[in-house]
């Protein structure tokens, strides 16, 4: 609605909106509904309305837009320890653990009986429990990106003997505020009238940091809800994290990409995750060797009287026609105790898929264990289970698949996808504010991204799990939060509001849209630009031979003291990079220096077909002369 239209009669917004409705015929005798008025995400409201009442709408005076409702979707006790964080040294001193600093985190509740929630010995408070009236985790999603965010120190958690250890959250002295948007039916889905209310009280109440783990389809900015509700967390100084969706790693299907949303990904992977202390001493397995279906374990192949209560080692299909899944439905049929499957499969199972003991071993392993069985007289096996291997290399790897628990209960659980990826870097950023309460929201997000890791631990680029090669920057973005370098950057790419209003007028965005989006009435687009301020840059391709690209960026010192910078260009056969002035100079802290960047690609040299990406990519790295910062960009 157009705030300035209400008349004078009014004494507020709300009473205007509910007198509007009021004032719809209803030839169908059913009158609308309100639900929600907002004051901080957009001016207006949200109503359950029939096409009659949405038609006499757009004939009043003050209507901008209406919006038919959309549904959003859902998207570790290691996980400090492996982002490097530590007690005595580093972000997490400079933060203060995040303390007096305010998550708000929209999800499914909260359960406040979790020891992640034990606020010295204070008792939980939640007094309702009628789901639509109480923030009660009706799911469990809410209360796990809760306490990867902020959760306290839980020592003993574990997952059915997995995973044992001390379960503590990224800031684990912020303070979490659930906005519960998600309730129980059958759908576990998420309404936008109920997110944009969840994200309207956030900014009421001054929250500092948001965790959002879920996602819309992508549309228009101006149709978004978390769009919407992200750009006015923005002009207030919030800092909004959100799930990237857990349909990649393949190409198109990030969801939440407005440039003013940190975006992130995240993910483990483990071979078995049975939920039994169980030690398989010595006992005989059994190998079809020399019938192929049965060597595949396939469907129908195995006979109930030769396998019963027996341990049974399946082979590797190498032309895709078995899965393990198929594997595991045939040996539970045929009766077998367990089993060995050489699968490339594995980290993909979720803890749910392990209701036998079994595990699954890449086929490299399943070749040593067949050859094994094969030569010897009488093979047994030995497995150990809820045994859990950490350092296991390469790590990190992405892939947006999801992991979750709907039978076994637990205090915790062991969970992959988006959704965890999310309250890591919403934590992350807590920390960061609380070291740096002058840092903007994008400060914040160039920190993160400037300081990223894009080698795994054996050294590699990160591995595309699905494919098992190189990813590219369009896979895994600026690479793998490190906070501690992120703490002190040395230099940031920062925006601000007009630079975000440029760019959606770049878009070729409508008034109505811009304003749909900001909230702000008074704006021009007579510096309309695709090129934003920020710490990546990006080629279209026009289906021509050559192309070349200038980009315009402005860097600031957020270090002390004066500085120079020399940059350096890491460019694959192909692409031609070149930085003026190369060499920038800093008078002191808050100072900035601009410098453009020119590409040029010849499309018919050195594509690669790498991790379902069709191009190329290099790096911009800016090193500090004498010093120790690297400001590190994706091209």
């Amino acid at each position: 609605m157009d705030k300035s239209a209400m008349p004078a009669a009014f004494s507020s917004h709300h009473d205007w909106y509910m007198s509007t409705l009021s004032s719809l015929s209803s030839p169908d005798g059913f009158s609308p509904l309100h639900l929600y008025t907002y004051n901080h995400v957009m001016d207006g409201f949200s109503a359950v309305l029939s096409q009659a009442h949405h038609d006499q709408l757009h004939e009043l005076l003050g209507q901008l837009a209406t919006y038919p409702e959309t549904i959003g979707h859902l998207h570790t006790t290691r996980a400090p320890t492996f982002l490097g964080l530590k007690k005595h040294s580093g972000l997490w001193p400079a933060g203060g653990f995040g303390e007096d600093m305010i998550i708000g985190v929209l999800d499914s509740g909260i359960w406040l009986e979790s020891e992640s929630f034990n606020d010295e010995g204070l008792p939980p408070n939640i007094s309702k429990t009628n789901d639509y009236d109480s923030p009660r985790d009706f799911l469990g999603h809410g209360s796990h990106t809760s306490s990867i965010a902020a959760g306290c120190s839980a020592v003993g958690a574990e997952y059915f003997g997995y995973a044992k250890g001390k379960a503590i959250g990224m800031a684990p002295k912020a303070r979490i505020a659930m906005y519960k948007v998600l309730f129980f039916d059958e759908s576990y889905d998420a309404a936008a009238t109920d997110v944009l209310a969840g994200l309207d009280q956030t900014i009421e109440d001054g929250v500092d940091v948001l965790s959002l783990s879920l996602g819309f389809f992508e549309t228009p900015f101006d149709e978004n809800p978390i769009a919407i509700g992200a750009f006015a967390a923005l002009k207030k100084g919030i800092f909004v994290s959100c799930s990237a969706g857990n349909n990649g790693p393949h190409a198109y299907t990030i969801l939440n990409g407005a440039p003013w949303i940190t975006t992130v990904e995240l993910t483990v992977t483990g071979k078995s995750v049975y939920p039994e202390n169980l030690f398989v001493s010595d006992v005989p397995i059994y190998f079809g060797h020399g019938n192929r279906t049965k060597e595949l374990c396939e469907i129908y192949s195995l006979d109930p009287e030769e396998v019963a209560g027996k341990y049974i080692f399946c082979d590797f299909d190498s032309s895709g026609q078995t899965n393990a899944y198929a594997q595991i439905d045939e040996i539970d049929t045929a009766g077998a105790a367990g089993a060995i499957f050489s699968s490339s499969e594995g980290p993909f199972f979720r803890p749910t898929d392990f209701f036998k003991p079994f595990v699954l071993v890449n086929p490299k392993y399943g070749d040593l264990v067949k050859h094994y069985i094969i030569n010897s007289n009488n093979a047994t096996v030995s497995i150990r289970f809820q045994t859990t291997l950490l350092g296991t290399k390469p790590a990190p790897q992405f892939c947006n698949n999801i992991d979750d628990d709907d039978y076994l209960l637990t205090d915790y659980a062991l969970e992959s996808g988006t959704s965890m990826s999310c309250p890591h870097a919403a934590g992350i950023a807590t920390l960061l504010k609380a070291a740096h309460r002058d840092w903007s929201s994008a400060a914040i997000r160039s920190a993160m991204m400037t300081t990223a890791e894009v080698f795994d631990n054996a050294n590699g680029r990160i591995i595309d799990m699905t494919t098992g090669v190189a990813g590219t920057p369009l896979d895994f973005g600026a690479g793998h939060i490190n906070p501690n370098k992120a703490m002190d950057p040395g230099l940031v790419y920062d925006i601000e509001i007009q630079d975000y209003i440029n760019y959606l007028c770049g878009l070729n965005y409508t008034s109505k849209q811009i304003r749909t989006i900001t909230g702000m009435r008074q704006f021009n687009c007579d510096s309309a630009t695709l090129d934003l301020n920020y710490p990546s840059f990006i080629i279209l391709l026009n289906n021509t031979s050559t192309t070349g690209t200038t980009f315009q960026r402005e860097l600031t010192n957020v270090a002390e003291g004066s500085s120079v910078y020399r940059a350096v260009v890491r460019a694959p056969s192909g692409m031609k990079a070149v930085v003026q002035p190369a060499i920038i100079t800093f008078a002191g802290k808050y100072s900035k220096a601009k410098f453009q960047l020119t590409v040029e690609i010849d499309v018919g040299v050195g594509s690669i077909p790498e991790s379902d990406y069709f191009g190329n990519y290099g790096f911009l790295s800016w090193y500090e002369v004498n010093g120790k910062h690297q400001v590190t960009s994706p091209i």
